[in-house]
């Protein structure tokens, strides 16, 4: 099949699912015995664009700087200096094993004031990379340790350094395994972002809350709220996707 047509083919494909998924969403809300009123929210349009964009800021900051962590960890994992290698092992251990709102409150009100860092977004995109790092790091290792150890001998055979063979050798096939959990678990830390509400940050699920406090409208002020995560997490989704047939080959 022609590439057009096989775009074609895929958009209305996708175009009927969504199309259907909606349908379904719809006649079960308005299947519920309540009173639409979607006047009062709109009144605070604003509220919820600024805290979109809140979202979308925090999230774009803190998705790359997770992926710097995760792989300086994952790197540490295989370090032979001993003390490095615990160090990182230690820390992925007590960041997955702690909820993310103790953390929250743990470096904001701890580490930030002993640091007299008093931005609570600058607190916010940390406090998610190092959260998010911690699950990097093992999704990064997992794919490293993935590639057989022949190939790690041929490299060294031939002449390769340590940095040449991850480059070359390592990255490019770790990268097609780790990719899926990457899109998990970024579409994680943007959700995750909704916890720094407790910490004032004026985000999506801030402002969604408070619409709800001053409209008592508990559907129209969420609603929004899941639309709003939805424009953000899906091209994320997709991204990941396009980049997981870039990177398929043969073996």
């Amino acid at each position: 099949m022609p590439n057009d047509s096989r775009l074609l083919t895929r958009a209305i494909s996708f175009a009927s699912a969504l199309a259907l998924v909606i349908g379904i969403i719809v006649a079960a809300l308005l299947a519920l015995p309540y009173q639409w009123n979607w006047k009062p929210a709109w009144e605070y349009r604003r509220l919820f664009l600024a805290g979109w964009l809140g979202t979308l800021g925090i999230a774009g900051v803190a998705l790359p700087l997770s992926c710097v962590i995760g792989l300086v960890l994952a790197l540490a994992r295989r370090s032979a200096f001993l003390p490095l290698r615990y160090f990182s092992r230690g820390y992925v251990e007590v960041t997955r094993g702690a909820p993310l709102l103790v953390q929250i409150f743990l470096y904001f009100y701890g580490f930030a004031n002993v640091l007299h860092v008093q931005s609570r977004y600058i607190v916010g995109v940390f406090i998610l990379a190092a959260f998010s790092g911690a699950y990097i790091s093992e999704i990064v290792r997992a794919g490293i340790e993935g590639v057989g150890k022949s190939q790690l001998e041929t490299a060294r055979a031939i002449g390769l350094t340590t940095r040449q063979t991850y480059r070359h050798v390592i990255f490019p096939q770790a990268i097609r395994q780790i990719l899926p959990a990457l899109a998990g678990q970024f579409v994680s830390l943007v959700k995750d972002s909704s916890l720094l509400s407790v910490i004032a940050v004026i985000e999506l699920t801030k402002a969604a809350t408070d619409v709800n406090s001053y409209t008592l409208k508990p559907f129209e002020s969420y609603l929004p709220l899941a639309l709003g995560y939805l424009v953000i997490t899906l091209p994320i989704s997709l991204w990941t996707q396009s980049l997981e047939q870039r990177a398929k080959f043969d073996t």
